[in-house]
């Protein structure tokens, strides 16, 4: 028997060949994860730049708010160094026993722009001719307009407007500085002249004062001394 071949059958395990692209699953999982990997380190410097960005910019903000502080402060300091508050220190007796040599003393340098002189306060005086102290430190006791004078170390004030003289009480003096011929020279009976005041040193008989320098005015007045701040045990208002 003859058998006739009239075809070639196709191999039973061969398809048809394929002309697209082979879908590999592997090949997409590999490529996904190098999108996210990327994706993250993207991530990762983007935030590092700005974490960068936000330090350096916190730290110039801090920097800017201390140098608007220290220059407030420089300025308040310049300020009131100037035109309002003031120290200094007491060299000599001639206040002794109130104030001694070392002692500190803040000074009010607004207080006479504001209102008048008053009997009894504590001052510092500008340089002044005649004197070789550099600042002058005394008591007021006379005032514009007044009669002063002084006899065995009892001052006398007449006013103004008045006729009769009055003893002036001195609590702040030394009972040394009121026995007669420890207290210094005598002051004979003269007016204040307006705009001027009449100063004197706690310690009468050792400071050089309006008995040897007239009656000083008010704008050779540089404060009014308020308080003692140092040393510690010397602490008082004056």
């Amino acid at each position: 028997m003859t058998i006739q071949n009239d075809g070639q059958l196709p191999h039973p395990t061969l398809g048809t060949p394929s002309s697209g692209p082979v879908d590999d699953p592997w090949v997409h999982d590999s490529q996904n994860r190098s999108a996210v990997a990327s994706s993250r380190a993207d991530t990762d410097a983007d935030g590092s730049s700005l974490h960068r960005t936000s330090r350096v910019s916190s730290g110039a903000r801090v920097f800017f708010d201390w140098a608007v502080v220290v220059t407030v402060a420089l300025l308040v300091a310049f300020v009131v160094r100037g035109f309002v508050l003031a120290h200094f220190v007491v060299e000599g007796q001639s206040m002794a026993t109130t104030l001694d040599t070392g002692d500190r003393v803040f000074v009010n340098k607004l207080s006479y722009r504001l209102h008048d002189p008053n009997r009894g306060d504590v001052v510092v005086l500008h340089q002044l001719t005649n004197t070789t102290e550099r600042d002058l430190i005394k008591r007021v006791v006379g005032l514009p307009g007044e009669t002063i004078e002084m006899t065995g170390c009892v001052v006398r004030i007449t006013a103004a407007t008045g006729s009769t003289s009055r003893v002036l009480e001195e609590p702040y003096l030394d009972e040394v500085d009121l026995v007669p011929g420890q207290c210094g020279g005598d002051v004979p009976s003269q007016v204040v002249p307006d705009n001027f005041v009449y100063v004197l040193g706690d310690n009468r008989g050792g400071s050089q004062d309006s008995r040897a320098l007239g009656a000083i005015n008010e704008d050779d007045l540089v404060g009014r001394a308020f308080v003692v701040f140092w040393p510690k045990s010397h602490w008082q208002w004056l």
